[in-house]
């Protein structure tokens, strides 16, 4: 079954915490659930550490938690020592009956860096099926606790570009679902719509964010970090008339292959700017009604 989720950072930013610092808590919660509607949210800085605390404020709030970002590191640790490091993680996860991982390598990324983006670190093949592998160990230790680990491509880490998706895919094994974020492919270079269809019968969570191209290419041609895009308004949600991605087949690619998992928009915008209770609000209409069309719902 369909549902529809939402991002704390559309209204709290992880990475640059004083983007919507001055919003409470309560608010974030009250206009994801009450006021807009959505089924659930994903974790954010602002959530409960403790399992059960966490647990016990998403049922007063009537929302689910989806999921939670997980900050890989098998580029400098083992994978005996990531599987230690992530299992506090997952024990969080469960509790909270959730069924999805999401996870990113960031031991070496520039997303949160104050660097050009074009400085990223890039690996070669050998190094790319090497690192694959690694994730498939972590994959599979997931998978036997019943938890799927969806890998999030993204902007500034070792797995960007399409050509990279492609490659990350192709060296892991079933256990490595893919976390498929229209906003970040589009930003890397790729066609929404190709690389979900390459790659639709191992995606295992969908990210719903646009992209402002105009502020994209600001981003490549003045050589700003991943940071100064987000402050600037790269990415913004579903149905805005200033993002470049149609959601229409995207939609009709998850309701041909039987998506059954969750539709979340992550769009972190400086709320000061876009105000996050009429974006989402927008976003969630928007995903409805392209989804009904296209006989998902």
């Amino acid at each position: 079954m369909i549902r529809f989720g939402t991002n704390p950072i559309a209204w709290a930013n992880d990475d640059d915490q004083s983007l919507g610092a001055d919003i409470p808590t309560a608010r974030i919660l009250d206009e994801a659930g009450r006021q807009i509607g959505f089924d659930g949210i994903e974790n954010g800085h602002r959530w409960p550490a403790d399992p059960e605390a966490l647990r016990m404020m998403m049922e007063e709030a009537g929302l689910a938690f989806i999921s939670a970002w997980y900050s890989l590191n098998l580029l400098a640790h083992s994978v005996e020592e990531e599987k230690a490091a992530i299992q506090p993680h997952l024990d969080r996860l469960k509790h909270n009956g959730c069924t999805v991982c999401i996870a990113c390598e960031t031991s070496n990324s520039v997303q949160g860096l104050d660097q050009p983006l074009s400085t990223r670190p890039v690996l070669d093949g050998a190094g790319m099926r090497d690192f694959a592998a690694r994730v498939e160990e972590i994959a599979q230790y997931c998978a036997d606790q019943g938890i799927a680990l969806v890998y999030h491509h993204h902007m500034g880490t070792v797995v960007q570009s399409p050509e990279e998706i492609d490659a990350f895919m192709a060296a892991t094994g079933p256990a490595t679902r893919l976390l498929f974020d229209a906003g970040h492919c589009s930003f890397g270079g790729g066609d929404p719509e190709t690389v979900l269809r390459k790659h639709i019968a191992r995606v295992g969570h969908f990210h719903a964010k646009n992209v402002r191209p105009l502020v994209r290419e600001r981003v490549e041609r003045e050589g700003l970090s991943f940071m100064d895009g987000v402050r600037a308004g790269v990415f913004t949600v579903p149905g805005d008339q200033e993002g470049e991605i149609d959601f229409a087949p995207l939609l009709t690619v998850l309701a041909e292959t039987g998506y059954d998992g969750w539709i979340v928009i992550e769009a972190e915008q400086d709320p000061e700017q876009r105000n996050p209770l009429l974006y989402q609000t927008l976003g969630l209409a928007t995903l409805k009604r392209l989804a009904a069309e296209a006989g998902l719902t």
